[in-house]
């Protein structure tokens, strides 16, 4: 590498010429001819740009729904872990958490788990006690995704308002979006205080807690929730490219 003595310096490609800078110090080096890569560094390269792509897809599916902030570490999470898990893993990403900083286990002692009809239960349980706040805002977020065709195929939410202070009876919601590819489904909470959900990032959490494969219909998700008990619906709405529509949720009484 030779350093840059000149009045005027650059950092960045001039030509076949790259120029960088250093504690403070301005170097040049030129750009190789040819760059030589081993098998196992094309093998590692075609994984990231498959797990890059993949990430964004899932990014882009939830972005307009999800309410938490970036924390600056969560494209490279993401993408981490579709590499950990593989071509022949989706359900690696179960689990991932869009807030590092808190999951959805500080909000439920009992994970949610989606069944093979496509409906999300909640089990009845006890809500923990969060200090200062009376209320949680969940909002259930479920997407179709082609990853074959690139593509995110529909988006579906449903939110609901649980008191804190009442026992909790569970909830069933059907997230079973129609089309073609992936089901990803996150459970997004947020603790509420005078009816306002909390900023604070220990308070929020966004997990993805179910992935249904559409060959198999296989689901990876946690253990299943106990027994249920009587259903009612009500309705909220979702967001789709055909415009506004309804979803019924299942809730138990």
């Amino acid at each position: 590498m030779g350093r840059q003595t000149s009045l005027l310096t650059f950092t960045g490609r001039v030509g076949n010429l790259i120029g960088y800078n250093r504690n403070g110090k301005h170097f040049m080096r030129c750009m190789p001819e040819t760059v030589r890569q081993t098998s196992a560094t094309r093998q590692a390269a075609q994984r990231f740009g498959v797990a890059s792509r993949k990430g964004r897809l899932i990014r882009s599916a939830f972005a307009q729904e999800l309410d938490i902030r970036s924390d600056g570490s969560r494209v490279n999470r993401l993408n981490k872990t579709i590499i950990k898990g593989g071509r022949n893993n989706p359900g690696a990403i179960a689990g991932f958490r869009f807030n590092r900083y808190t999951g959805i286990d500080k909000f439920f002692c009992v994970d949610p788990v989606l069944s093979a009809d496509g409906i999300l239960h909640i089990p009845a349980q006890t809500l923990k006690d969060l200090k200062g706040f009376t209320a949680l805002e969940v909002k259930v977020i479920a997407a179709r995704i082609s990853f074959a065709e690139r593509k995110v195929v529909d988006t579906e939410t449903a939110t609901l308002i649980l008191n804190t202070r009442e026992p909790f009876a569970g909830a069933a919601l059907s997230v079973d979006v129609p089309g073609k590819g992936t089901l990803i489904v996150i459970l997004q909470v947020r603790a509420m205080k005078d009816g306002y959900p909390s900023g604070n990032r220990k308070y929020v959490a966004a997990d993805i807690v179910a992935v249904q494969e559409p060959q198999t219909g296989k689901i990876f998700h946690q253990p299943p929730p106990p027994p249920t008990t009587m259903l009612r619906h009500i309705k909220t709405s979702f967001r789709s490219p055909n415009g506004p529509s309804t979803r019924h949720i299942i809730q138990r009484e």
